[in-house]
C-alpha cells in the first residue's frame, strides 16, 4: 500500500512539473512552436550561431547553391522552417512587394501598403523588405489617420465659400479654417483675406456685397437729351441730303438748256447764208437779178 501512494505522488510530481514547463514563457527574441521556443528571425542582426548549430550548415548570411536555406536574421525575413531539438530556425527574405520590420516567428512577410491617391495619399518611401510603404498626403489634403512616420487616410481641405477667406491655409495634419468677410469687403472663397469694395468716383452700377465688388461706370448726360441730339443730326442730314439732291438736279437741267441752246444755234444760218438764199427762191441767181425782174414782171 505504502508503494501505491509512493507512485501516486511521483507521478503527481511529474506532471506538476511538465505543466510548469510548459507555462514557462519564451525569451523576447523567440517564439513557442509546441514545446521548443525557437529564435525569431529578427531583422538587423548578424547570423546567429547556437551551441547545436554546426558550421557546416551555415556557411554564410546569404544563400549559396549548395545550401538554399540558411537561419538568416538579416532585415525582411521570415520563418522558412521551425527550429526542432537540434536545428534552429530556417529564415528567408521577404519578397515581392512584402515586409517584415520587426523579429518573429511568421512564415509570411506582410503585404506592403498600397498608397491609393483616391485616399488622398502619395508614396513618401518606397517599401522594402525591412520596412512598409509610407504613406504620405497629396497637395491639397491634410491627414485623417497619421501613423509614426506618414498617414493611412486623408481628406480634401475644406473650400471657403463666397463671402468667406481663409482665416488659416490647409497644411498636411490640419484642416482650412474659414471666417465671414466684415462690412464693405468681399471675397470669392479663395483668397487669405477679403477685400475693400471699390469706391466709384462717378457712376455706381452695382453695389458691392460679401463675395463681389463694386461695380463702377463713367459719368454720363441723360438719356432723353442724347436721344434730341441724335434726332437733331439726322434731321439735320436728311435736309442736307434733299437740299443737294435738288441743286444737282438743277445743275444737271442748267447744263441741258445750255447744251439744247448751243445745239439750236449751230442749226440758225447766218444773214449772208440769208441773202444768198433769197434770190434763189424767186428763180435766178444774184449776179443776174434784173432779167429776171423784167421777165418775172412780163409774166405778171
Amino acid at each position: 500500500m505504502a508503494q501505491f501512494e509512493s507512485f501516486i505522488w511521483t507521478i503527481s510530481v511529474i506532471l506538476v512539473l511538465v505543466s510548469i514547463g510548459c507555462c514557462i514563457a519564451c525569451g523576447r527574441a523567440e517564439y513557442r512552436i509546441g514545446d521548443e521556443c525557437c529564435p525569431m528571425c529578427s531583422p538587423g542582426k548578424d547570423p546567429v550561431f547556437t551551441s547545436y548549430e554546426s558550421p557546416d550548415v551555415i556557411t554564410s548570411s546569404t544563400l549559396t547553391e549548395k545550401h538554399d536555406i540558411v537561419i538568416l536574421s538579416s532585415p525582411g525575413n521570415h520563418v522558412h522552417k521551425h527550429c526542432t531539438e537540434f536545428t534552429s530556425t530556417s529564415c528567408v527574405p521577404c519578397v515581392d512587394s512584402t515586409f517584415l520590420d520587426e523579429p518573429n516567428g511568421l512564415i509570411k512577410c506582410k503585404v506592403c501598403t498600397n498608397c491609393d491617391p483616391g485616399l488622398g495619399l502619395m508614396v513618401k518611401q518606397s517599401c522594402r523588405p525591412s520596412s512598409d510603404t509610407v504613406c504620405g498626403t497629396l497637395e491639397g489634403f491634410y491627414c485623417l489617420d497619421p501613423t509614426k512616420d506618414g498617414c493611412r487616410a486623408a481628406q480634401r481641405h475644406s473650400s471657403c465659400k463666397p463671402g468667406q477667406y481663409i482665416s488659416h491655409t490647409g497644411t498636411t495634419s490640419t484642416d482650412s479654417v474659414c471666417a465671414d468677410c466684415p462690412g464693405k469687403t468681399y471675397s470669392d472663397g479663395s483668397l487669405t483675406s477679403c477685400q475693400p469694395h471699390t469706391e466709384c468716383e462717378f457712376l455706381e452700377i452695382e453695389p458691392g456685397t460679401p463675395w463681389s465688388d463694386s461695380e463702377c461706370g463713367e459719368a454720363s448726360l441723360p438719356t432723353g437729351f442724347i436721344a434730341g441730339v441724335l434726332i437733331c443730326f439726322f434731321l439735320i442730314g436728311t435736309i442736307a441730303g434733299v437740299c443737294l439732291f435738288r441743286m444737282r438736279k438743277r445743275g444737271m437741267v442748267r447744263r441741258e438748256i445750255v447744251r439744247n441752246i448751243k445745239t439750236l444755234g449751230s442749226q440758225i444760218p447766218t444773214q449772208a447764208s440769208l441773202d444768198q438764199e433769197i434770190p434763189m427762191l424767186s428763180g435766178g441767181t444774184g449776179n443776174d437779178s434784173s432779167p429776171h425782174h423784167s421777165q418775172g414782171f412780163n409774166i405778171l
